[in-house]
C-alpha cells in the first residue's frame, strides 16, 4: 500500500453521483496517467449523495491507496457544489478536475499540466464529442446563450477536464453552474486562460444526468 503524503502538491478532484462502476477504473486511470509526475498527488472523490454503491466503492479505493480522499455530501447538491467542496478540501498548489463518468481521459493531464508554464488555467476542448445528439445540441445552445448574454466565448466551457493554479480559486465563488462559468469568471478577473484539445470517450457505465435546461445555468 502506498503511503499518504501530508501536503500534496497536486490535487485532482472528481465529483461523482451514482457512478458505482466507474469509481475503480477512474482511480486507476488517474494514477496511471500521472505515474511519471514527480510531485505528490491527492485524488479527491466527492460523492454527491449517491443512492447506489458509489460511496462504498470510494471507501474501497481509499483502502487500496491512501492518496484517495473521500468526501460525501449528506444531500444531492449538484455538480458545481461537489466541485466547490473539492476545491475547499484541496491542498495542492496545482489543481486538476475531471468528470467521474470516465468520458474525460486522464491521459491528457500531463500535457495540460505542462501548459501551466504559460497560463493560469488550462481548459480542455472536446474535439470529437462522444455524446448523444441531445447533449451535443444542448451544449451548442448553452454556448450561444452565454455568448449572447456575456459577450464572451469559449469553445467548450462545459468540458470539466481542467488544470489550474491555486490562485485562480480566488477569482471564483460558489453558485449553481460554476463548473460551466469557470473560464469566463477567471478570464474576467485577469487570469490567463488557454484552451487545449483533449480526448472524449463514450460513456460505458451509468446514466447521463444532464440535458438542455440544466446546461443553460
Amino acid at each position: 500500500m502506498l503511503a499518504a503524503t501530508a501536503t500534496p502538491e497536486i490535487s485532482v478532484i472528481a465529483p461523482l453521483w451514482n457512478e458505482t462502476q466507474n469509481v475503480k477504473p477512474l482511480v486507476e486511470q488517474v494514477f496511471a496517467a500521472l505515474r511519471h509526475e514527480r510531485r505528490s498527488i491527492e485524488l479527491i472523490l466527492v460523492d454527491d449523495a449517491s443512492t447506489d454503491g458509489t460511496w462504498e466503492r470510494i471507501l474501497e479505493a481509499q483502502q487500496a491507496d491512501p492518496r484517495v480522499r473521500p468526501i460525501r455530501h449528506s444531500r444531492n447538491s449538484g455538480q458545481s457544489a461537489a466541485l466547490w467542496t473539492g476545491f475547499s478540501a484541496s491542498r495542492g498548489n496545482t489543481i486538476a478536475t475531471l468528470d467521474g463518468d470516465l468520458q474525460n481521459d486522464p491521459a491528457d493531464f500531463p500535457r495540460m499540466l505542462a501548459a501551466l508554464g504559460s497560463a493560469d488555467l488550462v481548459c480542455g476542448v472536446r474535439t470529437k464529442r462522444m455524446d448523444s445528439a441531445l447533449r451535443r445540441f444542448s451544449s451548442k445552445v448553452a454556448r450561444w446563450a452565454r455568448k449572447a448574454v456575456l459577450g464572451v466565448d469559449f469553445r467548450d466551457s462545459g468540458c470539466n477536464l481542467r488544470v489550474l493554479k491555486r490562485a485562480v480559486l480566488q477569482t471564483l465563488f460558489p453558485f449553481d453552474g460554476l463548473h460551466r462559468f469557470m473560464p469566463i469568471l477567471a478570464q474576467g478577473a485577469g487570469v490567463v486562460v488557454i484552451e487545449m484539445p483533449v480526448a472524449h470517450r463514450p460513456r460505458t457505465a451509468g446514466l447521463s444526468k444532464y440535458g438542455v435546461w440544466n446546461r443553460l445555468g
